[in-house]
């Protein structure tokens, strides 16, 4: 991996040439690029730049190929060359031209900095560059490695690197900002970090802005999940450190270390955060009928090809995250290699203390030049507002998700040996606001704690309860075997009853469930000869 380092920065400098010049706000230095062939595109910018507050002029709209997978001469002459001038022409990045140019027709420019906070591409820019044997060089360290001398990768991930000049195109460049806490201005200056508005179709895109500014009025409200499992040391670590930061955040956590993905029937309500792999496209709960992520949901799936196409919502992983309103997410467009994804523990390290989901992108990805790509508004700060702030103001949470919040203030409580007090803020909740997902947390307590009464008193309101949502039916189930457990069947059977009449209900898990409801009720039959 190389730094690139430029000999005539001294005189840059020396001539007055800024390293990065101030912009007013993070809004006011975020340039939108859009195809201006493709309407949707411009729609796209122009939405995000009304809703974030971002000048109009930031807008730089190009002609460009309208597919996904593009060659590196259209590349060059249609994206990368157009915007590097318009930018230097606008000085956003300062430059000085020159009269040469590269292997691949590039401009060289002398250039010493940048002053864009991001770079915003919207639906209808090209995602992939192909490889081109033409352009592939004789291999040197470190890509004396077949598999790394390639020069196929991400637009995005090239784009990064527009305030660099004659960077070789074969293999990656080390990203300086990788797991850097407190980068230079130089370090900076080196990096465009760009992210995408993209999906299956543009109202998918144009959701991931209006979803981010949802979740930032009111805070992250819902569950985490971890799915690892796939025994690979490096993937599994990554993920373990995820699940640790989860959890000593408070929120309500499920992990799955069992070697496959997440089946149909796992527990899945509300999943505002996700880091999950080994599949090569999308499966298990995400396919259930109606399925809907929560505003601001975080989701990461790790798999070499999980970003190969934007353009479907059942094709790898990224684009169906998209197509079922996750909010924020990483992916590949290429094979990149397991040392070279995105980190998602230090993705969740970076927001959780603060940062845009631009920076933290940028935190957790080793390479540029290469094959990564970040969906999502780039200014999104899922953090935004602490946890103490979203307490404080639970009465205005939205009613079927502010349980969440409640169950994050239990497992701190819990965290600080507080149980009588988390018990209690967790009863007077359920009492104002009857939430299942906090019924059945409560319920599990009372039953481990051998208060049957307790439990079933807990979960008795989820009996009358007209319907589930999709999200809800697996919590729903396990209300049911709950309540089961403790003796009340009939509340049990109410419940099973609502979720085997929805017309929606898969039939595998109608199947499953109605077979546990029979043996339910065979066990509750009185023994032959006897009175019921």
């Amino acid at each position: 991996m190389r730094k690139l380092l430029p000999a005539w920065l001294a005189a840059l400098v020396a001539l007055g040439l800024p390293l990065r010049a101030a912009v007013p706000s993070p809004a006011a230095g975020v340039i939108l690029l859009a195809n201006r062939d493709d309407p949707d595109s411009l729609r796209i910018a122009e939405h995000y730049a009304e809703a974030r507050g971002v000048p109009r002029e930031n807008i730089i709209a190009l002609a460009m190929p309208l597919a996904e997978t593009i060659t590196w001469l259209e590349f060059v002459s249609t994206i990368w060359q157009p915007l590097q001038d318009e930018l230097v022409r606008r000085r956003w990045i300062d430059a000085m031209p020159m009269t040469l140019t590269d292997g691949v027709g590039r401009k060289k420019y002398a250039i010493a900095g940048h002053r864009m906070a991001y770079l915003v591409v919207c639906r209808g820019v090209p995602l992939r560059v192909a490889a081109s044997a033409d352009l592939a060089a004789p291999p040197a360290a470190p890509f004396d490695r077949a598999e790394f001398r390639t020069n196929q990768g991400a637009v995005d991930s090239e784009l990064s690197l527009l305030a660099q000049t004659n960077y070789p195109i074969n293999g990656f460049v080390a990203n300086p900002l990788y797991r850097n806490d407190v980068p230079s201005e130089w370090e900076r200056a080196q990096v465009v970090k760009v992210s995408r508005l993209d999906g299956p179709t543009a109202a998918d895109a144009l959701a991931l802005v209006d979803q981010a500014l949802a979740a930032e009025r009111t805070g992250l409200l819902g569950r985490a999940y971890v799915d690892l499992g796939y025994q690979l040391p490096g993937g599994d670590r990554w993920l373990e450190l995820a699940a640790d930061q989860l959890a000593g955040l408070g929120f309500d956590l499920d992990i799955d270390r069992k070697p496959d993905t997440l089946p149909l029937a796992a527990r899945f309500d509300a999943p505002v955060l996700y880091f999950g792999w080994y599949a090569g496209t999308v499966n298990g709960p995400f396919l259930l009928p109606g399925f809907r992520f929560p505003p601001g949901a975080i989701a990461v799936h790790l798999h070499s090809f999980s970003a190969e196409t934007l353009r479907s919502d059942r094709t790898g992983w990224c684009g169906p995250f998209v197509a079922r309103g996750v909010t924020a997410t990483v992916g590949n467009v290429f094979e990149p290699y397991l040392g070279f994804l995105h980190r998602p523990d230090a993705l969740l390290r970076a927001l959780a203390r603060g940062a845009t989901f631009g920076e933290a992108a940028y935190y957790a990805e080793p390479v540029l030049s290469w094959q990564a790509i970040a969906i999502g508004d780039p200014l999104y700060r899922p953090f935004a507002r602490s946890f103490d702030e979203q307490w404080r103001n639970r009465t205005g949470l939205p009613a079927p998700l502010a349980g969440y919040a409640v169950l994050r203030k239990l497992h701190l409580l819990e965290a600080k040996h507080q149980p009588a007090e988390a018990l209690a803020a967790a009863r007077a909740a359920l009492q104002a606001q009857p939430n299942l997902a906090l019924g059945f947390a409560l319920a599990r307590r009372r039953e481990q704690a051998g208060d049957a009464a307790g439990a079933a008193g807990a979960l008795a309101f989820a009996a009358g309860m007209p319907a589930f949502p999709p999200d809800q039916w697996t919590l729903a189930h396990e209300a049911a075997r709950l309540l089961e457990r403790v003796g009340a069947g009939t509340e049990a059977g109410q419940i099973n009853d609502r979720l085997l009449e929805d017309p929606a209900l898969p039939a595998e898990l109608r199947e499953a469930w109605q077979a546990e409801a029979g043996e339910a009720a065979k066990d509750g039959e009185p023994e032959p000869g006897t009175k019921k």
